[in-house]
């Protein structure tokens, strides 16, 4: 095929979606459609993300990030465990956090408007299932699904639906279908029939606090300057650990961003059949009892009660999955993302994962007219990233969450040998981009 005017489509249109939207525009296609489940602002995310200082750099480059996307610079990670009423704990060691941190929300916003006027975005579209042969794809759209009339909307806001819309419950054909719609990927079972992510026995709860409510916050004893704005904070305990940071918050100040993982109580084991996760306002009272138990309880008092700021209505919730998928293409059809891998959190390379493979995606387009074996180059070099990935994130839940040490025990030395033994290639934060395909390590420090 040739991607020069084609017809292409691309199911989910969260960062991975907008990211390779913009790698498939870049290497020459015709008319590009983002068809997204969600019929609500994506713009309103507020989870944080972290990209690391090398990757962050290789992505201006490549032209998937800049300094225009808001962000708030990282520098120093401080390990602390609880002593006692001290309001921060004990702090076990400080190590370098070169990261830049951003808010979810405002980062795709700005992806988005990267995307030229004419692309169509579909908000509120359930793609049912794909169906492909050797000349393209046909995406086959729910009832009541599919978008018609003023439904559609040109990514720039400046105009409708171009009346090629399908309506529900009907069926519309591309030239490709890239499917960037996260580890339950309607695009990869049609491409890779029975491939399930692997629930790992433990969550991630998440959450956010305004710098307002922050404020507010006193304890005796409580240094007049807790926290530095530099600073990302990993406060652990028997079982898990919550790591803390600041993120921008849209309008130009900074909020604190915070996930916690541990397992729930036995008694709350989700087992094999976990669901995608909670959204805010659904945490059920059995698991929040247990987050009040965590936080007050094995956490410093200052950290735990900061989480505690976060109003019930806007905690979440997310199981750990992981997995890759065999290959990243399946003739017309391309996988990105999650879709075609999902490594958990502890990486610190999710965001970085998905422009990377948007980027890795535009170079593979361009370059068939020479090459007709570069999307199965690109499927090569992601996929072995991407295992790399999961692989690094099994470690470091393991050591972290699912078999910890005794913190207590650990000074600087002892926990510099504990992050070594668990990442030894050096890869959180990502593999570098340009040497992804051969497997050669990030070489950047810890998250």
């Amino acid at each position: 095929m040739t991607i020069a005017g084609a017809d292409v489509a691309v199911v989910g249109g969260s960062i991975a979606g907008c990211a390779a939207a913009l790698a498939a525009h870049r290497a020459g296609a015709g008319r590009i459609t983002l068809h997204e489940r969600t019929a609500g602002l994506l713009a309103d995310r507020g989870v944080g993300l972290v990209v690391h200082d090398a990757r962050y750099a290789e992505l201006a480059a490549a032209g998937y990030l800049d300094t225009a996307m808001p962000w708030a610079q990282l520098t120093t990670r401080r390990w602390y465990v609880r002593d006692g009423a001290a309001p921060l704990g004990r702090q076990i060691a400080v190590q370098p956090f070169p990261f830049r941190s951003y808010c979810w929300g405002p980062l795709w916003r700005e992806l988005r408007q990267r995307l030229p006027q004419d692309t169509v975005f579909r908000p509120g579209t359930r793609v049912a299932g794909v169906d492909s042969d050797t000349d393209g794809a046909v995406l086959r759209f729910g009832d009541g699904d599919g978008v018609g009339g003023g439904d559609g909307e040109a990514v720039s806001g400046a105009g409708g639906s171009d009346g090629r819309a399908a309506p529900g419950g009907r069926a519309e054909r591309f030239d490709l279908v890239i499917g960037a719609d996260g580890y339950r990927s309607v695009v990869r079972e049609a491409a890779f029939p029975g491939v399930r992510a692997d629930y790992a026995g433990y969550l991630a709860w998440r959450g956010t606090v305004p710098a307002d409510r922050m404020a507010a916050l006193d304890l005796p004893g409580l240094p007049s300057e807790p926290w530095a704005e530099e600073d990302c904070v990993y406060g652990v305990f028997p079982g898990g650990h919550v790591i803390i940071y600041r993120i921008p918050d849209g309008r130009g100040g900074l909020r604190a961003n915070w996930v916690l993982y541990t397992a729930p109580p036995e008694d709350l084991a989700l087992g094999p059949d976990a669901p995608a996760g909670l959204p805010p306002g659904a945490l059920t009272d059995a698991l929040h009892d247990h987050l009040h138990y965590v936080t007050g309880e094995l956490l410093p008092p200052y950290w735990g009660g900061l989480m505690r700021l976060t109003m019930r209505q806007d905690l979440f919730l997310q199981p750990m999955y992981d997995f890759t998928a065999p290959r990243y293409t399946a003739g017309r059809l391309l996988l990105a993302g999650d879709a075609a891998t999902v490594a958990r959190p502890h990486t610190g390379g999710g965001a970085v994962k998905a422009l990377q493979d948007a980027a890795a995606l535009e170079t593979a387009l361009r370059a068939l007219p020479e090459r007709p074996d570069a999307l199965e180059a690109y499927g090569t070099e992601r996929g072995r990233t991407g295992r790399s990935m999961v692989e690094l994130g099994r470690r470091l839940g393991r050591a972290f969450v699912q078999d910890t040490p005794d913190w207590r025990t650990l000074d600087q030395a002892g926990l510099e040998a504990a992050w070594a033994a668990a990442d030894g290639s050096g890869a959180f934060g990502g593999r570098a981009l340009k040497e992804a395909g051969k497997g050669a390590a990030s070489g950047g420090p810890g998250h």
